[in-house]
């Protein structure tokens, strides 16, 4: 697998990791699912991840998005240190100007000559609310975010939401609590773009492997429904 660099609109380039299906050429296309990073960046649990969706037959791209606070930020949840500069790194970042980022990934995503044009999104904790985002602000075709923080306060973005959008939902989040649970499937069952699993008993991160909350049997569950999710969306 590889790394790879996109241009982005407002200047600069950024880095992405990049893991293709074997096979796949400009005359046997595949789709592109962008997997979008928790507060830890970069980091081998998400690169894992994308050669997982490639094994299964997607172009996986992993952007840095803190690249414009420090590039090549590459984290664990290991240690109290990284915790905290996490953290750091999430107080200091823009929304908006991430979702503009990950707009000119989705634009490189198209673009790419192995590309079949159909790309997801597919984000964790912050990453969970950045798919949400995506859904709502831009043109990709598909969206899931696991455990997103923060989407309680962005339901009124839910109205521009006119593609598949699947969330999970951690019913023990201790980042989320139950009525922003409450508020998230109240308001977004309305819109039948949207699919919501909940999972009880789960707390935050709880696919994360390695991590406190890591629940194998679970995170199977989620997993699975996403890529079939993935799939029948693709066609």
């Amino acid at each position: 697998m590889a790394q790879i660099e996109i241009s982005a609109k407002t200047g600069g380039t950024f880095s992405a990791y990049i893991a293709r299906p074997e096979g796949v050429s400009k005359e046997n296309p595949a789709p592109v699912v962008i997997v979008i990073q928790e507060i830890f960046g970069v980091n081998q649990n998400l690169k894992n991840r994308c050669d997982e969706l490639a094994t299964a037959g997607f172009i996986a791209l992993c952007p840095d998005l803190f690249w414009r606070i420090e590039a090549g930020i590459n984290l664990t949840d290991q240690t109290e240190a990284e915790w905290a500069r996490a953290f750091e790194l999430f107080n200091a970042f823009n929304i908006d100007q991430g979702i503009q980022d990950l707009n000119d990934v989705l634009a490189y995503a198209r673009n790419m000559e192995d590309s079949n044009r159909l790309v997801s999104c597919i984000g964790y904790c912050l990453g969970g609310k950045l798919s949400y985002l995506m859904s709502a602000r831009t043109s990709v075709d598909i969206s899931i975010g696991y455990y997103g923080v923060g989407i309680q306060d962005l339901l009124d973005e839910a109205k521009n939401i006119t593609k598949p959008l699947l969330l999970h939902i951690a019913q023990e989040d201790e980042y989320t609590d139950k009525n922003a649970q409450k508020l998230i499937n109240t308001a977004l069952s309305e819109n039948s773009n949207i699919t919501i699993h909940n999972y009880p008993d789960m707390n935050h991160a709880f696919t994360r492997i390695g991590g406190t909350h890591y629940d194998e049997h679970n995170s199977t569950i989620a997993n699975t429904r996403t890529l079939e999710f993935l799939k029948n969306h693709n066609g």
